[in-house]
């Protein structure tokens, strides 16, 4: 089960010039290597509700990318793609001499994983796929079905904000809110971890890549599709979402379908943080995987 615990070691690595913050947990040569979600958060979330692998022999490592936590915060949006993040893992993974990975990737992170695993897939051990997607217009589809339960009121006065560029009204928060905890975390308090993330939110890169909140996707990955490619990635799979999820079991079963190596677990009275809504159910489906899967 998770709980908090201090780094044994933090690195700063540099990112074409950039500082960029490395969190590291024990020192097996099984890494669990997290790409957490956002864009635009620091890592704590994620790195919070996995550094706890050290307890069964693995070495976890997290870094707050380029934009968040401790790392550097530039202001030129032309940074803020897929591509460069991309390159920026492998610049995490190198300097801190990781070799094969075992990349776990949740929701933003899984995406930024999927196209790390198209560029360098002979450097992992396995994929870990939690609350993610690999088909950005199949998701804005099953986003719109989840808000209808709202009500076609609710949903058409939302409408009016988007085309308005109004997504601060009242009126508008408040939907989002309650699609927040419907989809997003069902806890009535949110973990600690989640709230110092959400807290240093930079909405930088979140808004140029993704868009102005998790129910609307107009930034530079919103034609993003990566399921004609998914048939490349060979090394074994974990497909994992919550019953809820805002990034929706339909988006997880859309990926099993095009990975050769996969399995696909739906976490019961959970929806985008499986791991601190039902960490009972979440925690044992991950280190099965990991162990049957594991080097040599």
């Amino acid at each position: 089960m998770w709980r908090e615990m201090a780094a044994d070691d933090r690195i700063e690595v540099n990112v074409d010039g950039f500082k960029v913050v490395a969190y590291s947990f024990g020192s097996s040569t099984e890494t669990v290597f997290c790409l957490n979600g956002g864009p635009g958060l620091a890592c704590d979330y994620l790195r919070e509700s996995h550094s706890c692998l050290v307890d069964q022999g693995y070495r976890v490592v997290a870094f707050d990318q380029l934009g968040t936590g401790a790392s550097d915060r530039p202001t030129d949006t032309s940074l803020w793609t897929i591509a460069r993040y991309v390159e920026e893992t492998e610049t995490v993974r190198k300097t801190l001499g990781l070799g094969k990975v075992h990349m776990l990737g949740h929701s933003w992170g899984g995406w930024l994983a999927i196209d790390y695993a198209l560029a360098y897939q002979e450097n992992l051990q396995t994929l870990i796929l939690e609350d993610t997607v690999a088909d950005m217009p199949h998701l804005v589809l099953e986003l719109e079905r989840l808000r209808a339960s709202l009500g076609p009121e609710t949903v058409s006065m939302m409408q009016k904000h988007e085309a308005q560029g109004t997504y601060d009204h009242p009126e508008y928060v408040a939907a989002v809110t309650i699609l927040n905890y419907r989809h997003v975390c069902r806890l009535p308090e949110w973990p600690a971890p989640v709230r110092r993330s959400l807290d240093d939110w930079n909405m930088g890169p979140y808004a140029t890549m993704q868009g102005p909140n998790e129910f609307l996707y107009i930034g530079n990955l919103k034609d993003w599709n990566r399921v004609p490619d998914l048939p490349r990635i060979k090394v074994p799979v974990l497909i994992t979402h919550g019953e809820h999820d805002e990034l929706t079991p339909a988006c997880g079963l859309r990926m099993k379908l095009g990975l050769p190596q996969s399995e696909l677990h739906i976490i019961p009275n959970a929806s985008h943080m499986p791991f601190y809504e039902n960490p009972a159910a979440y925690y044992p489906i991950l280190s099965g995987f990991l162990s049957r899967n594991k080097a040599g």
